[in-house]
């Protein structure tokens, strides 16, 4: 199968999710509007992608765990141009994190309940802590662990830890293969 959505996709507007191959939406997840879901993107249940005022990008093998949400900030008066989200190629999001109108490079790690916010860019290779709050405009540069709130460079990676996100990356297009066949084989 292309991908497995099973009613999870919403248009809004004159705008419908594109979907890469091997996608997996959990049926318990929405993703509505101008979303663009790479090949092997996985989101997993209760998540929200909501691309109803600005689009939404999420690069390959990108998975957005359990209960985040995924939204933009409206171009207006205060801010005309608004920010999208885009978000790179093998970035692992964990479970209950934010991320709103941001830019996030490839290989990143976005820990739980972690927030980041308007206008944020965050480069390639970076570690952001679970909790940790990413104030609007902050740049996260390449080859650091982020922690705290507001949060602070704490140290550079490790080659081991920068070895890591293409592991986990992996690891969760496995996990959604087997997801995958699963639900088709109960439908």
């Amino acid at each position: 199968m292309k991908h497995y959505t099973k009613g999870s996709l919403r248009s809004f507007g004159a705008s419908t999710p594109r979907l890469g191959e091997r996608v997996l939406i959990d049926p318990s997840a929405v993703v509505l509007g101008d979303v663009t879901l790479a090949d092997d993107v996985s989101i997993w249940p209760q998540v929200a992608v909501r691309g109803d005022m600005h689009c939404i990008t999420v690069g390959a093998r990108t998975s957005v765990q359990d209960n985040s949400v995924l939204h933009i900030t409206h171009a207006g008066p205060y801010n005309p141009e608004g920010y999208p989200l885009h978000i790179g190629a093998d970035v692992t999001i964990g479970h209950g994190a934010m991320l709103h109108g941001c830019t996030v490079g490839d290989r990143v790690l976005v820990g739980m309940g972690a927030i980041v916010m308007d206008g944020a860019v965050v480069e390639s290779d970076v570690v952001i802590a679970a909790g940790a709050l990413v104030t609007p405009g902050k740049r996260l540069r390449s080859g650091y662990l982020y922690a705290g709130s507001p949060v602070r460079e704490r140290r550079e990676l490790s080659q081991k830890e920068m070895d890591y996100f293409t592991y986990v990356a992996g690891n969760y297009v496995k996990l959604k293969d087997q997801h995958i066949a699963e639900l088709e084989r109960d439908s």
